[in-house]
């Protein structure tokens, strides 16, 4: 059987290359990227020429997850993304089920990710996290997105582009309130920075200098206050079922209910609907 290698690569100085990684994507038979215009200067840049580079991207993973494992043999398959380490917002979850299935042997290759660089760096809490991904590009989709992560308990962290890190701070602030923040710009370059403060004075500070939303973005977010938490939670349970009892509909209970406690709409809608089941 072949073997399929996840290979974690810099995400943005050449000096975090690992020799384990530099050795197995000059020996692999194939290395799948996601562009293979940005694998092929990123790996020439330290020497390393792949035998054969093909792309593997979320829009032809479907297909091509199938193709690559039947056509390994007893080969060994690289996988690497633009930066960083596959599959953390990238595409390779159906390669690595697909080579499962297949029963070809499956190794990693850790590497530097953005997502646990920012977070150790943010001052935050790290005891509990959560990676979020990218959060929707629009408005009314992110604050419902933002919701869902209101009473997150860990510290959680996102991606965002550089054009739209601005609203969504913005709207962060006006969902989640005063939480404590930090955003990780352009990791382990030369012009690393990292702004730390409330979403509000984050969202002021690049308002006020745009030349800061530069580079590549990694917002990390506190979680949920505990002390709020479990202060709220008896008194937003006895109103719900208050108000359930005198049949009030749910949609009206999570008007009432989120206005009376400062509470995300979908959050008590959801109760709501729970304790009207249960």
């Amino acid at each position: 059987m072949g073997r399929v290698v996840l290979v974690g690569t810099p995400i943005g100085n050449d000096g975090d290359w690992s020799e384990r990684a530099r050795a197995t994507l000059t020996a692999a038979t194939l290395v799948a990227a996601e562009d293979t215009r940005v694998a092929r200067e990123r790996l020439s840049r330290v020497g390393i020429r792949p035998a054969r580079l093909i792309s593997f991207h979320e829009h032809n993973a479907r297909a091509r997850a199938p193709e690559l494992v039947s056509e390994l043999g007893d080969g060994t398959l690289a996988l690497i993304s633009d930066a960083g380490m596959p599959l953390v917002s990238d595409p390779g979850y159906r390669l690595v089920t697909a080579a499962i299935t297949a029963g070809h042997t499956l190794d990693v290759i850790p590497g530097p990710s953005a997502p646990l660089a920012a977070l150790a760096a943010s001052g935050l809490p790290t005891d509990r996290f959560l990676f979020a991904g990218f959060p929707p590009r629009t408005s009314g989709k992110r604050r419902a997105w933002l919701e869902g992560l209101a009473e997150e308990p860990g510290t959680w962290i996102a991606f965002e582009a550089p054009h739209r890190i601005v609203a969504t701070l913005e709207d962060a602030a006006a969902v989640l309130g005063e939480r404590p923040a930090c955003l990780a710009i352009s990791l382990t370059k030369q012009w690393q920075r990292f702004r730390r403060g409330s979403l509000s004075e984050l969202h002021e500070r690049l308002v006020a200098d745009p030349e800061d939303v530069i580079g590549e973005m990694t917002l990390v977010v506190g979680g949920a206050p505990k002390r709020e938490r479990s202060t709220l939670e008896p008194r937003v349970g006895e109103l719900i079922d208050r108000l359930a009892a005198a049949d009030v509909p749910a949609s009206t209970i999570r008007d009432i209910v989120a206005a009376t406690f400062d509470l995300p709409r979908r959050v008590v809608y959801q109760r709501a609907l729970g304790r009207d089941r249960g």
